[in-house]
């Protein structure tokens, strides 16, 4: 969440840093100020729907591999959401930053961690679907909750480590006139104008949003794309019957992850150009302000809403809404229930 002509780079406009502790107040646009008010709604309705969501599948809901995906997804979505009041109130204070040096690492931190490991459970979540189609006897005998709890731990340890460079690149910088901003130090120097000092940062920069981008958005997309393929291939090959609830449940989260996390890469991808007009950033960065406040707070709701008709909706608990999405459905057909050997009258209940 980061003003475009706040010092990114550290090659625009570097500022001078000053012992003053004033700051003198800074009139925001009408973008900003529909942003600010944007974000306090979307940390009301975020925090609300998420958390009834998290206690219903941590509480109300047989645990299963199914809902630990999806308890752990949802979370994904809270952490960040949770962070928009600081957000907002940064933005309605001119981009003054009133929250000190641990809250400007910590909070940044956070977002990358929701960001990675929001993708990482997407594509676990989709290679999952694709070795129950595939492989689904093995599938059956080796998915267990156990399993899935250690892999989800991996996820969430692996999201700190790429993560971490906020920890260290972080930090807040005193302006002329007492304004404080929380910006990216990449070259870990205090000295903003020398020409080496520049291109360090901007090397460090490159590296960084390269991996971000690989990692957290191209890569896993391609899986989730080969996935959805084989999958698709596979049904209409074999047949397969499934519960249409569930699969497009799935195809809620995967769409709408990739639809708002679009526009965020690309108003990174600006900033390492300089020739990108400055209202072209401002409107990115709104754009992907917009698009991931959406992601975090809606997505979940959408959950309730796929496949049913709006009077359903209405009419049944949340429970019930979320216990029909994440059902244990039946994927093998009955010709396959003695494939590989296995005579199994329950092999063909698994989650998908």
């Amino acid at each position: 969440m980061e003003k475009v002509n706040m010092t990114v780079l550290s090659e625009k406009n570097a500022s001078t840093t000053i012992n003053s502790t004033s700051h003198s107040p800074v009139d925001i646009s009408p973008m900003d100020l529909v942003l600010a008010i944007f974000m306090l709604v979307s940390f009301l309705v975020g925090i609300l729907f998420n958390g009834l969501f998290l206690w219903v599948l941590g509480m109300k809901m047989k645990k299963t591999v199914n809902t630990l995906w999806f308890f752990h997804l949802i979370l994904t979505y809270v952490i960040p959401s949770s962070l928009l009041l600081f957000f907002a109130i940064h933005t309605l204070l001119g981009f003054h930053w009133v929250f000190g040096l641990a809250m400007c690492k910590v909070l940044h931190t956070l977002v990358s961690l929701g960001l990675f490991t929001t993708v990482f459970l997407l594509a676990i979540i989709s290679l999952d679907r694709y070795v129950l189609v595939h492989y689904p006897v093995w599938s059956q005998n080796n998915r267990t909750i156990s399993r899935a709890q250690r892999l989800i731990a991996g996820v969430w340890l692996t999201s700190l480590i790429l993560s971490a460079p906020y920890l260290a690149f972080r930090e807040t910088q005193v302006l002329e006139g007492g304004r404080i901003e929380c910006v990216n130090n990449y070259a870990l120097s205090s000295d903003w104008d020398a020409p080496e000092v520049k291109t360090l940062r901007s090397q460090i920069y490159l590296a960084l949003f390269l991996t971000r981008l690989l990692l957290s958005f191209l890569i896993p997309f391609c899986i989730i794309m080969g996935c959805y393929c084989g999958m698709g291939w596979k049904m209409k090959k074999k047949r397969l019957a499934r519960n249409g609830k569930p699969f497009k449940v799935l195809v809620v989260a995967v769409t709408s992850f990739f639809i708002a996390w679009a526009p965020y890469h690309l108003y990174h991808a600006s900033l390492l150009f300089k020739k990108v007009p400055d209202e072209v950033q401002l409107y990115l960065r709104a754009i992907f302000i917009i698009t991931t406040c959406l992601n975090w707070c809606v997505t979940p709701i959408l959950y309730l809403f796929v496949g049913e008709k709006f009077q359903q909706v209405c009419k049944m608990s949340i429970r019930a809404l979320l216990k029909k999405a994440f059902v244990e459905i039946s994927i093998l057909p009955e010709d396959d229930s003695t494939a590989n050997g296995v005579a199994n009258p329950n092999s063909n209940q698994s989650n998908l």
